[in-house]
């Protein structure tokens, strides 16, 4: 197995509650990391599998998703670069509820159990700090809830591509590109392909964007806040 060229410790300090470990401590973290490699539609592992850990992706792109029996998928979320995922299931002594598969070519740390519990049980402001990375996820699944619950089809899509350039502003002409597949937004929006299809052609019908593929330019960011459809 060839030797591994990336700086763990470093990236190890890149999950929330690990940011203010001690440099022994993270070198302790380390014994119990293992890196994972994914092409793209590989699964990491499948609903129902036991936990040893949790994940946090380095580079590239997982879904983490259900399956119906008729075989109808909903994506639950989409993990980017730098974010962590599986810590609260890694608590219940219970099998994964969703499967996670690789959008793109991946590559993750697993961070193994026993080593993360050890550090709850010696440091109570790590535990906080856990428990304060954990209540921000579920704070954004409840908001997800009320999304789907409470907006529109065209409003969820307007929000979406909003929050995909909250940090430019809303003045002047904003590009975007799309993180993934049209697909894979549509089910994170509780949408069908058709559904996305549509209120897309909408919004360039209205002036508001313009779509090349996985390239959309938002127009006037300000009036597509305000548009209702």
């Amino acid at each position: 197995m060839p030797t591994s060229q990336v700086d763990i410790p470093t990236l190890l300090r890149q999950v929330s509650f690990f940011s203010e470990l001690s440099s022994d401590d993270i070198e302790r973290v380390v014994r119990y990391t293992r890196e994972r490699q994914l092409e793209k539609g590989e699964v990491l592992f499948q609903r129902g599998d036991a936990v040893h850990g949790f994940f946090f992706v380095v580079s590239g792109q997982v879904k983490l998703a259900v399956s119906s029996a008729q075989g109808n998928e909903k994506v639950v979320e989409i993990i980017s670069p730098m974010h962590s995922f599986g810590e609260a299931v890694m608590f219940l002594n219970r099998p994964y509820p969703v499967f996670a598969e690789a959008l793109v070519a991946t590559h993750l740390l697993h961070i193994g159990q026993a080593v993360v519990s050890d550090l709850i049980d010696q440091d109570s402001t790590f535990a906080r700090k856990l428990l304060a990375g954990m209540a921000i996820r579920l704070h954004s699944m409840v908001q997800d809830v009320e999304t789907y619950s409470l907006r529109s089809s065209m409003q969820r899509v307007i929000g979406y591509l909003l929050q995909l350039v909250e940090n430019q502003g809303r003045s002047g002409v904003l590009d975007i590109e799309l993180p993934t597949s049209k697909q894979v937004i549509a089910s994170r929006l509780n949408l069908t392909p058709e559904t996305l299809s549509r209120i897309f052609h909408d919004l360039v019908n209205a002036g508001l964007i313009t779509v090349h593929g996985k390239h959309i330019s938002l127009q006037d960011p300000a009036r597509l806040a305000r548009y209702q459809g």
